[in-house]
């Protein structure tokens, strides 16, 4: 299969990079989540002003009937990115064939110029456990091992190998740590790219969250990221109860992860960056506006 992917074949050590087009690395702008709610609104360029391209949850999406909407998006040039949450690539089980099918499927459908899935699993059992298989409808942190990290390793080779564009994944907000862990996030993430090539896809809104639930400083976790590697970055919005950080995608954007945001745009100029909203959708307006503010975000930090 004949595609541009980050630092070569899988399996090969390199030096890792953005996704590249024609023209040179790819650039998106400023984004938002698709959803089928705020479909219309994101069609409408009055309605919502400065959209750039979107991100579209592959699960929901057939490739032989996409959604009108994204056919309008991409009839008229916006780039649609399919983003995968069922891999389960930090699973103890390979990623399956079919999942592998349904999401090239996705990309090459859209013309996309990468997919994008979570450093998470989602399922255990099954054959050969001795346990029935169960979902857990919800991304499951990977524990930051030596041990986990292989497997992670080898689940990102097997997908980097069955996708038709370049594969990134994305850091999840946790609520715990696991024992025994012998590595902080940056550097678990940071070797995950040194050994695969795959790019990364930063939320700060999940740096944010496990600051609050785990006690990780989103700067330092920064400093260890190897940030020519990013492919583009999620903010999306939480609320804080009992001490614990939800990341809802139900909430406005707080202050705390446009100051991470910041954060990591005093480092590097992010090639795109996305706002993810999945409920209790409020009115365009108020969506244009933390639009406009994670704009200002990007476009006021001092990157060195």
């Amino acid at each position: 299969m004949d595609r541009t992917r980050q630092g070569g074949r899988p399996g090969q050590k390199g030096e890792p990079g953005q996704p590249e087009r024609k023209g040179g690395p790819l650039r998106l702008g400023t984004g938002i989540g698709w959803r089928p709610e705020i479909a219309d609104a994101i069609e409408d360029p009055d309605t919502l002003p400065g959209i750039d391209w979107v991100e579209a949850v592959a699960e929901n999406l057939c490739p032989g009937h996409l959604p009108d909407s994204l056919l309008r998006l991409r009839a008229r040039g916006t780039t649609v990115i399919p983003h995968g949450v069922s891999l389960g690539l930090g699973g103890a089980e390979r990623p399956d064939p079919g999942r592998l099918r349904s999401l090239a499927g996705c990309a090459e459908a859209l013309g996309a110029p990468l997919v994008t899935e979570h450093i998470a699993f989602v399922r255990a059992g099954g054959p050969g456990t001795g346990a029935p298989r169960m979902e857990a409808g919800h991304l499951l942190p990977v524990p930051r091992t030596r041990d986990a990290l292989d497997v992670l390793c080898e689940n990102v080779r097997i997908a980097q190998d069955a996708l038709p564009v370049p594969l990134a994944v994305e850091n999840i907000a946790a609520l715990l740590n696991w024992p025994d862990e012998d590595m902080s996030e940056g550097a678990f993430l940071a070797e995950l790219v040194e050994r695969t090539g795959v790019g990364l896809l930063i939320d700060v809104a999940n740096l944010h969250t496990n600051h609050v639930n785990r006690g990780e400083d989103p700067a330092t976790a920064l400093d260890r990221l190897p940030l020519e590697a990013l492919a583009y970055v999620h903010v999306a919005g939480g609320i804080e109860r009992d001490g614990v950080w939800h990341d809802s995608h139900g909430h406005p954007v707080t202050r705390p992860v446009l100051d991470v945001l910041a954060e990591l745009c005093a480092r590097t100029v992010p090639p795109g960056v996305l706002l993810e909203r999945d409920e209790d959708f409020p009115p365009p307006a108020e969506l244009a506006r933390e639009l406009a503010v994670i704009r200002t975000t990007v476009e006021g930090a001092a990157h060195v």
